[in-house]
């Protein structure tokens, strides 16, 4: 289909049921025909008219599972109506062209795929890491260019670097490979173009959540085939929205903090002879407090304590939405956020005890949302929201309290620091 056809069915409505599929919320729709117009006009302007595809792939919002699934544990996870779009087209170049909003354009040759020392830490490295981790796995390649513009929060915990790549990957499906690539080999490229390009040691569940879409529980058990399944809930049915606060953190100079967390859960696992803590017997581990401490201080053993507990309160949430359980879902998040500021200790970094905008939001919100009076009333819980140190935090929120609530986050962090958001049934996908 033409940019000028695009633009023209948008503006009549037509691609309306599709945009409902996928932003689920009937309110952003005018938002969406207007964005999505604005992406394909400066599309044409870079590139020319001429026929495009429009590709999507979304943010995340880690439920359950903080800091496990580099240890090979479960995580909760869900997309959310927040993303990364791109409107593209092949090129018969052997190169990728692409400008994302605000930024320079970027271009990668594809005969030169092997990693650049210099580009680490940037999305041309991203780039380069996708087209070559797709190529390892068997997948065609070729050269495309195309217009990005996204809505996911940088910096704010919903993987905006995750969506950027499962957009690349869906780019190169749609365009080279009649969309069969699975979005499970998507994040898997994903993450090591992330690992071994980008130079950020994550874990899978960023990608795997942002690729495969809806609310999903992932076992990390066997890393090369993980357990996926989705689990099927609709939180306006039990009358709570999922609020996400942007505390305006910034992540600069914070990789030594996230890289530390993985490094001492899995010191603690090589000091009991494994490789993960998904492979300790509890017990053992428990049994071998004192030696851990001696060996290996005492905040590796505290964030081993909060991964086995993490794991069984995974567990517990699924449980509890199978069955209908709300408020046992509702206690366990709480739970989950208690065990990250406790043991875990990824709310703010030590190196700056002064800057503690994670903290402050939790506080905040634990007071809204606890009404004092001859029966303690709870409207809702809070945890902190991905990788921590900086950025943003998750709450569920009953639906009647949102409004109060979100006014309160927004007090302290400034007008659209908090958004109420839907989870989003698909993940990377091809639009129109």
């Amino acid at each position: 289909m033409t940019i000028t056809e695009m633009m023209d069915k948008l503006k009549a409505g037509d691609f309306d049921g599709r945009l409902r599929e996928i932003y689920v919320d009937e309110a952003v729709l005018p938002y969406q025909r207007e964005r999505y117009r604005n992406a394909l006009s400066s599309y044409q302007e870079l590139f020319g008219g001429g026929e495009a595809v429009v590709f999507s792939a979304p943010g995340r919002s880690e439920v359950g599972g903080n800091h496990t699934d580099h240890q090979r544990g479960m995580v909760l996870a869900a997309s959310v109506n927040l993303d990364a779009i791109a409107v593209a087209s092949p090129l018969a170049e052997n190169r990728i062209r692409l400008k994302s909003e605000g930024y320079p354009m970027l271009e990668v040759e594809l005969s030169e795929l092997e990693k650049k020392e210099s580009e680490e830490g940037t999305s041309q490295a991203l780039i380069r890491g996708m087209v070559q981790g797709l190529r390892e796995q068997g997948n065609r390649i070729g050269g495309f260019q195309a217009y990005v513009t996204s809505d996911v929060l940088g910096g704010a915990g919903l993987s905006s670097s995750a969506a950027f790549e499962v957009l690349v990957g869906t780019i190169l499906s749609g365009l080279y490979n009649e969309e069969a690539i699975s979005m499970v080999e998507i994040a898997k490229a994903s993450q090591y173009a992330e690992n071994v390009y980008f130079g950020k040691p994550c874990g899978l569940m960023d990608q795997m959540a942002c690729a495969v879409g809806g609310l999903i529980h992932i076992d990390f058990a066997d890393t090369k085939h993980p357990g996926i399944e989705k689990v099927d809930v609709d939180f306006a049915a039990y009358g709570h929205s999922l609020c996400i606060t942007d505390t305006k953190g910034s992540h600069a100079d914070l990789t030594d903090e996230y890289a530390a967390v993985p490094q001492e859960m899995t010191a603690v696992a090589k000091a009991l002879g494994y490789e993960v803590l998904r492979q300790v017997p509890e017990a053992e581990f428990t049994a071998a407090i004192p030696m851990l401490r001696e060996t290996l201080g005492d905040r590796p053993v505290l964030r081993a304590l909060h991964f086995f507990a993490e794991e069984r309160r995974v567990a517990g949430q699924v449980a509890a939405l199978r069955e209908g359980d709300f408020a046992g879902f509702l206690a366990l998040i709480q739970a989950s956020g208690d065990s990250s500021f406790q043991f875990l200790q990824n709310v703010y970094t030590s190196r700056d005890v002064q800057n503690q905008a994670v903290s402050i939001a939790l506080g905040v919100s634990r007071m809204l949302l606890k009404e004092s009076g001859e029966q303690e009333r709870c409207y809702g819980v809070c945890r902190v929201h991905g990788g921590g140190f900086a950025g943003t935090i998750q709450a569920f929120v009953e639906d009647a309290f949102v409004e109060t609530y979100r006014k309160g986050l927004d007090a302290v962090f400034g007008e659209g620091a908090c958004h109420v958001l839907k989870v989003r049934p698909v993940g990377g996908v091809r639009v129109i």
